[in-house]
Order: C-alpha cells, then structure tokens, then sequence
C-alpha cells in the first residue's frame, strides 16, 4: 500500500488581490483566499475569519500593524504583532518587529526579527487573539468573487 507522507508547507491558495508597489493604504484590510502586498500598508491586516488567507509580503512590501492570517510568507517589512495559524515562512529579506505566534515556521538566513518567537499546539496559534483595529477607520474587504 502506498501512503503519502504529509508535508508541512503553505495551502494552496489563490492571490486574489493585490496591493500594488506604488499604493499606500492607510486602514485595517480583511481579506479571503489569498493577498500580495507590494506596497505599504499601515493598518492591521487579517484574513476574514473562517477563511484560510494567505499574505505574500515581497520584499518591497511593508505593513505597518498587527497582521493575523492562516499561511504566510514574508520577505519585506512588518512592524507589528505577526500571528499565523498555518504555516510561516519567513525569506532572506524580512525584518520583523514585534512579537510572533505561529505553528509551523521556515526561516531563511538573512531574515530578521526582533521580538519574541512562539511555536503555539495545533489549533492554538491566534485562537485566544483578535486584531483590533489600530484606528476609527473603516476595514477595507477584498471579496475574490467577481461579478458580471
């Protein structure tokens, strides 16, 4: 009998939406499936709850916030609070400040982080953390559903 051995990386997710390089949004986004963000976000930034988000943050990226998500793979600037429920792969070129949860992690040489580390049980990563919104604003949703 063959078995498949179960590997630990990052869901297959969609990039339905993009923060492009020369963007800059100031406010808390919720997203589903998945986000690329090559601009600079200063707000928190999460996936909607119930949904399994990924966040690519490329090393032109910079977020600026608390940032809650189920997979995420980071190679630019967060300055903030990181919370992955899935799986964390952090590249040569990030640079965290702030504290992060996770349950699985891939760090690469060169990848920085100044805060705390901690490996959270199964199920455990972010359950008892909601992030709140840094402002009175208004949370932008990216839906991925197109209509017409």
């Amino acid at each position: 009998m063959l078995r498949r051995k179960k590997t630990n990386s990052i869901e297959i997710t969609k990039l339905s939406s993009l923060v492009a390089e020369n963007v800059e949004i100031t406010g808390d986004l919720a997203f589903s499936d998945g986000l690329r963000v090559d601009g600079s976000v200063c707000g928190n930034l999460s996936n909607k709850e119930g949904r399994k988000g990924l966040l690519v943050l490329s090393e032109r990226g910079r977020i600026e916030g608390n940032v809650r998500v189920h997979d995420a793979v980071i190679n630019g600037e967060i300055v903030g609070d990181v919370t992955v429920e899935h799986f964390l792969e952090l590249q040569p070129k990030a640079r965290i400040t702030g504290d992060i949860k996770y349950r699985q992690l891939q760090m690469d040489c060169g990848a920085s982080v100044s805060g705390t580390l901690t490996c959270e049980p199964e199920g455990q990563a972010g359950a008892d953390d909601k992030v709140e919104p840094k402002t009175d604003e208004k949370v932008v949703e990216f839906n991925s559903s197109s209509h017409g």
